[in-house]
């Protein structure tokens, strides 16, 4: 048999238990922190940390504290236990039972006797006792005087009471008598002599207030010269005039007296101007179209406003107001004849003993009525006459309207045919855009200037980018066909010089509207003026001045944009086909002679502001000067290209006649002169070559004030002094061109100032880099410290810092992923309620 088991004891199964635990917990994952000294009354923090303790420590804490925060966030309210002793372990029951019960009694006594006096102070009034006078002891007694007690009298009981049926009952001699209602005659009669004695007493008190009126007149007449009075002005020469006031006593009145400040209205947005514009425009072409239908215009007149009105929309649906009016001697109330009626009926019914009472009794009554009456038609008789003749007239306008109403329906007529012919003939008020340049041309042609710029105006105002997604576009497109549409009118002979005139403020205002696509625009001409003319000289050697149409681009692009700035996308590139035309285009004509002094002027207008030099400028009126000097060989100075020392061409400006000088006179070059010169005579010829030599001299005059601060400035202006003072011949020239030349002269030094050419400075020269290296003894190695005790202090903080702020970052991560594993939880725990339901 074998042996039976043995029992195990309670004390083997716990150690067995221990070791299994002390085997299962690694001792490498132990963290022991150690204590090097005991103190006492401190707590102990240096414990065991066995692996999974901590955190299971840091998530109870966060639960009680973290997790309760996120369940009370955004709740407003909360419940607290206030009862005493609820939290008390300390306390027993039967304690916390008996204090609650006493606190609440001592609450209820405080509020029941807050305002409870005190019980030994006696209240009196007058002197007597309040709890006495409360008793009601004291019993009034009877006014009455009879001598039964606690009766009162019938006349007492009738003042205060209204008395009874028994108690208005008259006792007399033979017996009771019952007083009877008053009729409702009566009552009137009685009526009747109160308003007669009041009147009469009105009377009198007024009669007595006249008499001492007038009688305290006459003593105040007689009392009146022994009073002081004022002497007139006629007579007060003697007193002395009063003293002027000070500017600042008068500077205060006209502060007194001066406009306050209002408010202004409201400054409106450009969105909200325009769509106000548009509605205007088209209120105003349906006005248009109905005339042309011969429709009659709805608009109405403005009523008559009252002074006291207040302009709030209230109007009265009835006005039963009545106007009186005076017809046949008496008054007449319009509107009220029928309730009047009516009123007189019953005052006949009702009155009529009345009016005869008072034809009985009333003669003072009578005779001051008939006064009145009598005051009355003296008072209304002119009325009369004048109401007679006022009729008499409008009979006659009647039938003079009669007979004219015929006439007046033809000519109506008429007039309604000629509204519509004018409405016809009448701009419209409302334009859609141009989708292309033979659409504005459709347009504008046919219609006078002022027309145009109305079309352009209103095509503008219809289609304003902030009333429509695609006006942009549109009006985007409008400012390249105006460009094309300007350029078309100047190639016209002759040119419409007032139209382009007038449409120049509409390119502009479009302009400021689209600054980058009008860049764009101008840019591409630009571009092909300036291809066309390269190819030009490439093919043929030469180029032809630019036209008309060019030279008005050029002038519109420095009024749209500006020229003073270092480098443009639109002005530079005008700038250099300017300077391009000026050299590139040969002068052989008065034509060219006028284009090219176009381009001169526009390059001094490019340059007035940034003052930047134009060597292609001076050059080219150097070469106009030298067009008339009379001497084939001139070696003081040099002309460049396009012009020529000698040639064919050299002597454009040399007049035929040098008397034509004495009957010339200033007039500005007209820009037709650019396409033809119109002059037909050697007359007329040699006066456009002197108004040329005029504005090429004022020129050059601008020029030498304009480059004045230049260094090389006697250098570039020596060549044109040469040739104003030894070859132009000046003495021929009318006195207006001499004094140019005078003037000229002495803005040019006549000596060149001898300036040092311009070189670079010298330097000392850089010697070349060593190729030795360059070796730095190293003594510190590894972390550098501090060496002083503030910079050791200031690296320990900020150790501390660092390790603090990891510390931070780190507790905060746990809390976000502890509050999202909480979230997480809530929505399934809803989830799985949902799916159980």
């Amino acid at each position: 048999m074998g042996k039976p088991p043995k029992k195990r004891s309670l004390a083997d199964k716990v150690r067995k238990t221990k070791t299994s635990t002390q085997i299962k917990n690694n001792p490498f994952e132990v963290k022991i922190n150690r204590k090097k000294f005991d103190v006492l009354g401190q707590k102990s923090k240096h414990d065991v940390g066995l692996p999974g303790v901590s955190r299971s420590k840091a998530i109870n804490k966060r639960k009680n504290t973290l997790l309760k925060e996120f369940r009370l966030k955004n709740k407003a309210n909360k419940f607290v236990d206030r009862r005493f002793g609820e939290y008390d372990t300390k306390m027993a029951p039967e304690d916390k039972i008996l204090k609650r019960f006493t606190m609440e009694r001592q609450r209820s006594q405080t509020k029941k006797d807050l305002y409870n006096l005190n019980e030994e102070e006696e209240l009196t009034h007058y002197g007597q006792s309040l709890a006495e006078m409360e008793k009601m002891t004291d019993m009034v007694d009877s006014d009455s005087d009879s001598e039964e007690k606690g009766l009162l009298s019938a006349e007492l009981t009738a003042a205060h009471f209204g008395g009874g049926g028994l108690l208005r009952m008259k006792t007399g001699e033979d017996g009771d008598y019952e007083e009877k209602p008053r009729s409702r005659q009566e009552i009137i009669e009685e009526l009747i002599l109160k308003s007669k004695q009041e009147k009469r007493e009105r009377q009198t008190q007024k009669e007595e207030s006249q008499e001492l009126t007038e009688k305290l007149d006459q003593e105040w007449r007689s009392v009146q010269s022994l009073l002081a009075h004022k002497t007139p002005k006629s007579e007060r020469k003697d007193e002395p005039d009063k003293p002027k006031m000070d500017d600042y006593d008068v500077m205060v009145r006209e502060l007194g007296f001066e406009m306050k400040a209002r408010p202004s209205e409201k400054l409106k947005t450009p969105e909200e101007v325009a769509r106000e514009e548009r509605e205007r425009l088209q209120k105003l072409e349906a006005d248009r179209l109905r005339r042309m239908l011969g429709e009659e215009s709805t608009s109405k007149k403005p009523s008559h406003m009252s002074a006291d009105d207040l302009n709030d929309g209230f109007i009265l649906d009835t006005d039963d107001r009545k106007t009186l009016s005076y017809q046949d001697g008496q008054w007449n109330v319009d509107g009220g004849e029928e309730e009047e009626g009516e009123k007189n009926e019953e005052d006949e019914d009702d009155g009529g003993e009345e009016e005869n009472e008072e034809g009985d009794g009333g003669d003072d009554d009578d005779d001051a009525d008939d006064d009145e009456d009598a005051e009355d038609e003296d008072d209304h008789s002119d009325l009369d006459s004048e109401q007679g003749s006022g009729a008499e007239d409008e009979e006659g306008d009647e039938d003079k309207e009669e007979e004219a109403a015929p006439a007046k329906a033809a000519l109506s007529e008429e007039e309604r045919r000629a509204v519509q012919q004018a409405a016809k003939e009448e701009l419209p008020y409302t334009f859609k855009a141009p989708e292309s340049f033979s659409d504005l041309k459709e347009l504008l042609l046919g219609h006078s200037v002022e027309q145009q710029r109305l079309i352009v105006e209103r095509i503008q105002k219809c289609n304003h980018p902030s009333l429509a997604v695609g006006n942009k576009a549109k009006l985007e497109k409008l400012f390249g066909f105006l460009l094309e549409y300007v350029g078309k009118l100047a190639t016209q002979s002759p040119p419409e010089l007032s139209t382009i005139n007038t449409l120049i403020p509409q390119v502009y205002s479009l302009c400021q509207l689209f600054p980058a696509s009008a860049c764009k625009v101008m840019q591409t001409l630009l571009s092909d003026g300036g291809h066309s003319m390269e190819e030009a000289v490439e093919v043929k050697g030469r180029a032809a001045f630019p036209g008309l149409d060019m030279l008005i681009y050029l002038k519109i692009a420095a009024l749209l944009f500006p020229t003073s700035d270092f480098r443009h996308p639109v002005t530079t590139p005008a700038f250099l086909y300017i300077s391009q035309a000026l050299t590139k285009c040969p002068v052989s004509s008065l034509e060219s002679v006028s284009a090219g002094l176009v381009l001169c002027c526009l390059a001094v207008e490019f340059v007035s502001l940034s003052k930047r030099f134009i060597p292609e400028l001076i050059n080219f009126l150097l070469g106009l000067l030298h067009l008339a000097v009379p001497a084939d060989t001139c070696k003081d100075y040099c002309v460049v290209s396009p012009f020529r020392q000698q040639g064919k061409a050299s002597k454009l400006l040399l007049l035929c006649d040098t008397e034509s000088s004495s009957s010339w006179s200033r007039k500005p070059i007209p820009l037709t002169s650019v396409h033809r010169v119109t002059a037909s005579t050697d007359l007329q010829r040699d006066h456009h070559r002197l108004s040329v030599l005029d504005a090429c001299l004022d020129l050059v005059k601008r020029c030498a004030t304009l480059y004045r601060d230049l260094p090389s400035y006697d250098q570039i202006f020596q060549p044109i002094r040469t040739l104003l003072t030894n070859h132009l011949p000046v003495q021929s020239y009318p006195p207006a061109l001499q004094e140019l030349q005078r003037e000229i002269l002495e803005a040019i030094p006549e000596t060149p100032s001898q300036h040092s050419p311009l070189v670079f400075d010298k330097k000392k020269p850089i010697a070349l880099k060593m190729l030795q290296p360059k070796i730095v003894e190293v003594l510190d190695y590894g972390k550098k410290r501090g060496n002083t005790k503030e910079e050791k202090e200031r690296e320990r903080l900020k150790h501390k810092y660092k390790k603090e702020f990891k510390g931070a970052l780190r507790e905060l991560r746990k809390d976000t992923r502890f509050l999202a594993q909480a979230k997480l939880s809530d929505i399934m725990s809803r989830l799985v309620e949902t799916t159980t339901i």
